[in-house]
């Protein structure tokens, strides 16, 4: 089960109701990042010890104690301690949201810091992405990076997602002596027998449709002739089955191709096979996949706003993330984040609190400033959460 968009104050009725179905007899299972759910968890299984070809081992189990002595990546995320940033940056320019009227917002206004890292908190409803959309929609300095999936097909991976695929099909075709067209899966390279997909779907009159590894190729999705063509022992469909890590050593003379690789990198997806479809991603693994393409080429005087960019995110990623955010503000840009992740809070230069509820309860400016001054709020439930997360 995924707490996914839920505000700490949400998640926390939630554990509620959880342990109201176990108390009534009931198993309940649930699959979760966020330390607060981890907590009240009676018994504790963690798989790791990273993620891709580096996961998939069990590397604890036990009480939610012993996971706070254990050195999994969970239990040592878990045992630090959060402060509010000390040294926030301290915005010279801002930019004015005025008379804001959308959903639950009424003739709403708020200045919003430049080349900072700002975060927009408040409940679920209470009217966070309205407000932001509708002030910057308009703006043509502005990209949005959200979680909608990205326009692909089944075909699509990263490497065409980060408009590479035909640097790496000419690495090819120059290493080997082969027609580019040849290592593509679309075009002269493809198995006759799945045409490319790696899969035959079969379909059946009475019952649902299902899919099959290709019996010629595999599911490679390539030719025979176009697989026995190497590069250092390496075939195209080798390749495609390199994590993001392991690429960026295959291609270390290709200045080019590394350099887009290690942004995909940067932002924690080196675990990623470069061949997995896109339509496989999560929520969070678009937005970074959406993230790498900017950072690719410097963009600067843009304002990048983004929705939920922890969404299942381990804990123990959020600081690598933030080091991206930090990089787009040092190339003069503004970030800001629309979140409910605490410690993604703790990171913030500048806190914009919307509440005080959810619907008709909410819709108005709790707080604007440094991060300290949210905590003196008693109105903002925000406040009430982010107060009992960091220390003193």
């Amino acid at each position: 089960m995924n707490r996914v968009c839920l505000h700490p104050a949400d998640i926390e009725k939630i554990n509620e109701i959880m342990r109201a179905i176990r108390d009534k007899g009931n198993t309940v299972l649930i699959v979760e990042h966020d330390p607060s759910v981890i907590k009240i968890a009676d018994y504790i299984v963690d798989i790791g010890p990273g993620a891709g070809k580096n996961g998939g081992n069990i590397t604890f189990t036990g009480t939610y104690d012993d996971l706070l002595t254990s050195d999994t990546a969970t239990g040592q995320a878990l045992r630090r301690e959060h402060h509010l940033k000390s040294a926030v940056k301290q915005p010279d320019h801002f930019i004015q949201l005025e008379h804001i009227t959308k959903n639950n917002l009424h003739d709403v206004s708020v200045d919003i810091p430049q080349h900072v890292l700002s975060v927009v908190t408040g409940v679920a409803g209470s009217g966070k992405s309205s407000l932001i959309r509708a002030g910057f929609e308009h703006r043509d300095d502005t990209i949005f990076i959200d979680q909608k999936p990205i326009h692909a097909s089944s075909r699509s991976n990263l490497l065409t997602y980060m408009n590479i695929f035909d640097d790496v099909r000419s690495f090819y075709s120059k290493e080997t002596g082969m027609k580019k067209s040849m290592f593509s899966y679309n075009s002269e390279g493809a198995c006759p027998n799945c045409h490319g997909k790696g899969y035959i779907k079969v379909e059946l009159a009475f019952m649902p449709s299902f899919s099959q590894i290709c019996e010629v190729c595999h599911g490679t999705r390539y030719k025979p002739e176009v697989l026995a063509a190497k590069v250092s022992g390496y075939s195209i469909a080798d390749v495609l089955a390199l994590t993001v890590d392991e690429a960026v050593h295959f291609f270390q003379h290709d200045d080019h191709i590394t350099h887009h690789l290690q942004t995909i990198a940067s932002t924690g997806l080196g675990y990623m096979t470069l061949g997995q479809s896109l339509d496989t991603l999560s929520g969070g693994e678009i937005q970074r996949a959406k993230l790498s393409r900017y950072l690719t080429d410097q963009v600067t005087d843009h304002i990048f706003i983004f929705d939920e960019p922890t969404t299942r995110l381990h804990e123990d990623d959020v600081p690598t993330l933030l080091k991206r955010f930090e990089q787009l503000i040092d190339e003069n840009n503004t970030v800001i984040l629309i979140e409910h992740n605490l410690t993604m809070m703790t990171y913030a230069d500048w806190i914009i609190d919307v509440g005080p509820g959810a619907g008709m309860r909410g819709g108005r400016i709790l707080y604007s400033g440094p991060p300290k001054g949210l905590l003196g709020v008693e109105s903002s439930v925000t406040a009430r959460h982010l107060k009992g997360y960091v220390m003193p």
